[in-house]
């Protein structure tokens, strides 16, 4: 499994971002970019009086803001780095004409999230504090694994005493994987994990997971987003779903069911050429070429020449690629690959 911060680590990097968060809602034509190289965002005033606030804007705001207004984006990134100013002209003007208000996230000055009004704040800290005194009650657990990016916040949490063998001398161990977006990129998401005591791989389970919508109701308000008292006490429900879905993911039914699937996946032999069984399993999972080398290459290490080698060969290679959010997403599709349905299997194993 990827490795990332400690547990107060992540605590004290969350405090931190907290106090250097704001958050606005603001009228599509009360903003506009400056027609400089590096282009800032402006956000003025219902008050003509006022000058206007200026942001940094990140590489996530772009294609967000692109995508919102209906410009291609090999086209905006070519104006983005080509020709800045025309890129504010376009911008300016279909901001301009849109009847629409936005939430806009911003962390150290910089907009970082160009979403809906709907859009309801969750912080990682949040549920940082929802989960934590239930993680506590699990005997056996603790958390193996745990990051904050500019995408997303994880939380990987490992149980001990919840552990069976998929095959002789294969042990794997009941966890959980507790994620969240501030940026639109995601919900708040509890999922199973299983974690293999042989390698230490984390393979995320996310079929039987839980899943809760950053969409909620509007203010009236053009500038300032609900002050952090009404959020909270607006949140306070889901973030007690979110505690009762964490004290029910890991049980020896849903643990039972995963290591079935494993061992179905132990059973299901490559008989096709490896390399070509590799490569269509790479392609088909989304994985680029290094990905799929760097697959084989901990395949044939692993010697098991199986459905379930395919799957813990990928979990593997995700502790190589040193990116928090993108080994978590592939810890994804080992799953996805050990479970894959059997006529896609037969295709890619001829």
């Amino acid at each position: 499994m990827y490795q990332g911060r400690t547990l107060p680590e992540l605590a004290r990097e969350l405090d931190r971002q907290q106090e250097l968060k704001h958050d606005y809602i603001i009228p599509s034509d009360r903003m506009s970019f400056t027609r400089t190289d590096t282009p800032q965002l402006l956000a003025y005033d219902s008050n003509p009086g006022y000058p206007p606030y200026r942001f940094g804007v990140t590489d996530l705001f772009h294609r967000q803001l692109g995508a919102a207004l209906g410009i291609p984006a090999k086209y905006y990134d070519k104006m983005r780095a080509e020709a800045p100013a025309l890129l504010a002209d376009n911008t300016n003007h279909w901001l301009a004409a849109r009847d629409s208000r936005h939430t806009i996230r911003t962390l150290n000055g910089d907009a970082r999230a160009f979403l809906s009004d709907r859009y309801r704040r969750i912080d990682h800290l949040d549920i940082l504090r929802a989960v934590l005194p239930v993680l506590q009650e699990l005997d056996g657990s603790g958390v193996e694994s745990c990051e904050v990016t500019d995408e997303r916040m994880y939380l990987k949490v490992v149980n001990r005493r919840l552990e069976a063998e998929v095959v002789p001398g294969d042990i794997v161990q009941a966890g959980i994987m507790i994620s969240n977006s501030e940026v639109g990129l995601g919900s708040v998401t509890v999922m199973p994990l299983v974690y293999r005591l042989v390698c230490r791989n984390g393979m995320t389970v996310n079929a039987l997971g839980a899943r809760k919508y950053h969409i909620g109701a509007t203010n009236e308000e053009t500038w300032e987003l609900l002050s952090d008292s009404t959020r909270a006490a607006d949140n306070t429900a889901l973030l007690m779903k979110v505690a009762d879905i964490v004290r029910t993911c890991v049980d020896e039914a849903k643990f039972a069911v995963v290591v079935g699937k494993l061992r179905e996946a132990a059973g299901a032999k490559i008989t096709g050429e490896v390399s070509r069984v590799v490569e269509l399993t790479a392609s088909n999972f989304g994985l680029v070429q290094s990905e799929g080398e760097s697959m084989l290459q901990h395949l044939i290490l692993g010697g098991d020449l199986s459905l379930l080698g395919l799957g813990n060969a990928v979990t593997r290679m995700s502790q190589d690629v040193g990116d928090y959010d993108r080994a978590s997403r592939l810890e994804t599709v080992g799953w996805e690959i050990v479970t894959m349905p059997p006529a896609r299997w037969s295709a890619i194993n001829a």
